[in-house]
């Protein structure tokens, strides 16, 4: 039997079955993912993968399997807006980048298997993967979908559109290396008619969503983190032929200006958003622009400077004039009222973690019920799900995670998840107890 053939048959025969009937869980609370408070207690009656009923007063079908959680929060599966589920630093920069140029493509598609495997496992049953390279995204998603592999729903960029010599273009080695310059093929891309096509490219192999570079970044060698990298003309064109083919947009942008052009062109988020000054805030106030803050990526960083892990200096510098700004910037965004949405550039740190943003949100003043509502029903506004999924109610999909005690007293429980439902799928079940409803 060819191998790849045996492992797929592998693959599937190790994953969770459907329940033949109707299930209900049960805990002392519930969070819907819009409301301004838990419910108590928690209940969630779901039917053929979709919820029939929420709340107390919910008809509980006879011949239902009743899973009680005990002292636990039901959530909506929570989603996570900003992820690379294709690769993952570690605390070794330069194995990082070695094993990139030398991992086939199969390793690390493998690999990412893993990562998504830990990411659903987290509670995070969807997710918005902007960044990818060698289609591993493309395949990723739709091994998931097709039940082959175990993941969080996934929609997909393709590739991140940006300029030459930019975040979004792989810089750092000598000319002539890898035998050509990056190319629309790759998503890098000058000029409106460019960029059109470079988004017209994603779609044409998979992309759900299209990403852009606006500024530079702080993992890239080539350019300063708060640069402008695409033009207002480019940024226009990216926007509106996007919109045209019905995709939402998201921006990588760190610095202001860019930021601006993004916004002005209507970006429908914007990422990272470090050094955003009052006008870029004041504008997406006005837009109802979307921002993800990620704050988890640069509380990693942070965590490998101060255990002495190598970055090299270019990169170490941009990491520090980020943690330096990001909370404030939060803090002034959140005073505003910007539409914060949950997204966390997992990959940069280990996949799993996601739920530390929850954690970063709160400690830099975010209430806790807002918090859980950035990962549920402002997530699914965004993403364009909000028919289906982001909160609990009947006639969604049955993504439905627990967490022990309540997260609004205490957000570290959103860190410790015990149980996680996707499309009515029991995927973790750390309380194990059922009964059958008479």
């Amino acid at each position: 039997m060819h191998f790849v053939t045996w492992l797929l048959i592998t693959l599937v025969s190790v994953l969770p079955a459907t329940a033949a009937g109707p299930i209900v869980l049960k805990a002392s609370r519930m969070f819907d993912g819009a409301s301004d408070h838990l419910a108590s207690p928690g209940l969630v009656v779901i039917v053929a993968g979709k919820i029939q009923g929420v709340g107390a007063g919910a008809a509980v079908p006879e011949g239902a399997e009743v899973i009680d959680l005990g002292d636990a929060t039901l959530l909506p599966g929570l989603i996570d807006a900003h992820t690379h589920l294709s690769h993952q630093s570690s605390d070794d920069w330069k194995q990082d980048r070695l094993d990139s140029l030398r991992k086939t493509i199969p390793e690390q598609a493998l690999d990412a298997t893993e990562y998504a495997r830990k990411t659903l496992m987290a509670g995070f049953t969807t997710v918005r993967d902007v960044g990818s390279a060698d289609y591993i995204d493309v395949g990723l998603r739709n091994a998931i979908r097709d039940g082959k592999i175990v993941g969080p729903r996934m929609l997909i960029a393709v590739h991140a559109i940006g300029a030459t010599g930019g975040h979004c273009d792989d810089g750092g080695f000598r000319h002539g290396l890898f035998g050509k310059e990056s190319g629309p093929e790759d998503g890098v891309a000058n000029g409106a008619d460019a960029v059109r096509a470079a988004v017209r490219l994603d779609v044409k192999y998979g992309a759900d969503v299209i990403k852009t570079c606006a500024t530079g970044g702080v993992l890239s060698l080539t350019d300063d983190v708060d640069t402008p990298q695409m033009t207002q003309a480019e940024l226009d064109a990216l926007v509106d032929e996007a919109h045209a083919l019905r995709r939402k947009t998201a921006a990588h942008a760190h610095g202001a200006t860019g930021a601006k052009r993004a916004i002005r062109a209507g970006i429908d988020s914007i990422e990272h958003g470090t050094f955003l000054d009052d006008e870029a805030l004041d504008m997406m106030k006005a837009r109802g622009t979307v921002w993800n803050p990620t704050l988890a990526a640069s509380w990693w960083l942070g965590q490998q400077l101060e255990n002495g892990h190598y970055m090299p200096p270019e990169i170490a510098a941009k990491t520090r004039a980020a943690i330096a700004s990001i909370q404030a910037t939060f803090q002034k965004g959140l005073a505003k009222g910007i539409k914060i949405g949950f997204g966390t550039d997992a990959g940069v740190y280990p996949h799993g973690l996601n739920a530390v943003e929850f954690t970063l949100m709160v400690k830099f003043g975010m209430k806790p019920i807002d918090a859980l509502k950035t990962a549920t029903s402002v997530d699914a506004d965004l993403l364009g799900i909000a028919n289906r999924l982001g909160t609990l109610e009947a006639g969604k999909i049955a993504d439905v995670v627990a967490v022990p005690g309540d997260p609004t007293a205490d957000i570290h429980q959103t860190e410790k998840v015990l149980f996680v439902m996707k499309d009515g799928v029991i995927y973790r079940n750390d309380r194990a107890t059922a009964v059958v409803a008479r």
